[in-house]
């Protein structure tokens, strides 16, 4: 009882402590073999906010988005990829194969610490065998595979997500210590000042810690105010350093995504998306066994959380999956609580042979449907389903590494594929624009409604490229205006097998010389 009820802070050798050493050591395996099976593109900022900015950082040359001119990010984050990929090129291995693979692997490490985390904190409020259950579903969930070992801003936020609500007082069934929850506030600062949306969360928590601590006034003066300030300040400094002037992230970000609707530029959808699709979606064949568990365990303030990120984000017109991604875990861990009241009841004193057996075959069932629902989507998303453009930047940043290339226009939507941190060579290159501008439709809009009309005027100004790379939907429409410019196919890459967020198909990618 008292390892279930301790404190944190009792916890002396934290992570490293046995046996938590043993389950870190299978979960950094774990976690990286997961993170080289992830072959796909899932969604632009995983590069352009991330590896894009690392690699302008590093080496002095990859494309910056409007939001970096417009102040509306943090430096923090790409910073840890700009000194992994400082580390690389002192060694000499800046190559293709290791500049597509090294940041996932150096975000797989943060993944598998969040996995032990989530084990920890379920150790805590639940006891050992929901804490192993809890571990099962998060290291089977599809998302949770597919998302957690990309260079998202979101799979960061996540991992600072969990690791804060081990240390949090208010989050567990314990009163834990202000040393206790000075860890908590750190680990929370950071996940603001990487992704200023995450303060959602912990406004909810900040709320719950001050209604249940006795000094209020130390936890909001002496505690939040200080560690928050601290936190605050140094993510300036360093954007101070590298914007070259002082910006305040966090309120750039509220005014453009809360006041102004910036987002909504990107797209909007209904108000319950996230319940009718998005998180559903992302929770999968687990959905049922997170309502049990959150039903059977009556554990409110914690399902309270979720209800209220949920609903916080389902007010806001621009949606995606990774938004709410830092609730996916805590869901995981209530089919966890789940799962193992379904072993607990069958081995049960009080119950016959009769009712043991079946409740072993229950929930030998419950673990089969959960693998065989959720591992072959895992597979299949990160290995195969759009796959195309990640497959394109490493062909040509093999060939730029030979001299094969001069330069490269995109003619496909912006963003669609990585950039200057795939290439990793300075050759002029060319995408087509998405920024949000006072005109009705941007570059990107004109060419996928008029593909072959954008490409002739675009062609009476260019420097032709040596390299054009496109999908093969406008493809054929641009046949003509291709081999009226000498182009021909040089390689083809599978991109997906059915239609995402496009009108048509967008099965391969195609390269013309």
């Amino acid at each position: 009882a008292s390892a279930v009820d301790g404190d944190p802070e009792d916890d002396k050798s934290g992570i490293l402590a046995p046996p938590y050493y043993k389950i870190l050591s299978i979960l950094l395996l774990y976690r990286a073999i997961n993170s080289l099976l992830v072959q796909t593109y899932f969604n632009p900022d995983e590069h352009w906010q991330a590896l894009e900015v690392a690699h302008r950082i590093a080496f002095g040359y990859g494309h910056l988005t409007w939001e970096w001119t417009e102040g509306l990010r943090s430096y923090l984050h790409p910073l840890l990829f700009a000194a992994l990929y400082k580390v690389m090129a002192f060694f000499g291995i800046d190559t293709p194969w290791f500049m597509a693979r090294a940041p996932r692997f150096l975000q797989s490490i943060f993944a598998a610490i969040g996995d032990l985390y989530l084990y920890k904190y379920s150790l805590v409020i639940f006891g050992e065998s929901v804490a192993n259950w809890a571990l099962f579903a998060q290291l089977s969930n599809w998302f949770m595979f597919f998302c957690i070992t990309r260079t998202f801003s979101n799979t960061m936020e996540t991992v600072l997500t969990i690791v804060s609500f081990y240390y949090w007082p208010c989050m567990k069934n314990s009163r834990g210590s202000s040393s206790s929850r000075k860890y908590a506030l750190l680990v929370a600062g950071l996940a603001c000042a990487i992704r200023p949306t995450s303060a959602i969360t912990w406004i909810y928590v900040g709320f719950l810690e001050l209604f249940s601590t006795r000094d209020k006034l130390r936890f909001v003066l002496l505690e939040v105010a200080p560690i928050g300030g601290f936190i605050l300040g140094v993510a300036m400094l360093l954007d101070r350093l590298i914007y070259g002037s002082w910006v305040i992230v966090p309120l750039n970000f509220l005014k453009f995504n809360f006041f102004s609707s910036g987002g909504d530029y990107y797209g909007t959808h209904p108000w319950h998306w996230y319940m009718s699709q998005g998180f559903t979606v992302m929770i999968f064949t687990f959905l049922p066994f997170s309502l049990h568990g959150i039903i059977l365990s009556q554990q409110w303030k914690i399902s309270g959380l979720m209800v209220w990120i949920l609903g916080v984000y389902s007010l806001l017109g621009h949606k995606e999956f990774r938004f709410v991604l830092p609730v996916l875990p805590i869901a995981l861990m209530f089919s966890g609580y789940s799962l193992a009241n379904l072993t607990r009841s069958g081995h049960s004193s009080s119950s016959s042979s009769t009712s043991h057996g079946r409740s072993s075959a229950y929930s030998k069932t419950a673990v089969w449907f959960l693998i065989v629902t959720n591992f072959p989507m895992a597979l299949y998303m990160s290995m195969i389903h759009q796959r195309g453009t990640e497959d394109v930047m490493k062909y040509l940043s093999e060939e730029a590494s030979l001299d094969r290339v001069r330069s490269i226009l995109f003619l496909m939507p912006c963003h669609s594929t990585p950039y200057y941190s795939s290439l990793h060579r300075d050759v002029p290159m060319r995408f087509l624009d998405c920024s949000p501008s006072g005109r009705k439709d941007d570059e990107s809009d004109e060419f996928v409604s008029d593909p072959l009309g954008f490409a002739t005027e675009f062609a009476r100004s260019w420097s032709r490229p040596s390299h054009i790379v496109m999908f093969d939907s406008e493809e054929g429409r641009l046949r003509e205006f291709l081999a009226s410019h000498h182009f021909s196919e040089e390689r083809r890459f599978f991109h997906s097998h059915f239609k995402v967020d496009r009108e048509e198909l967008q099965a391969s990618v195609a390269v013309y010389i």
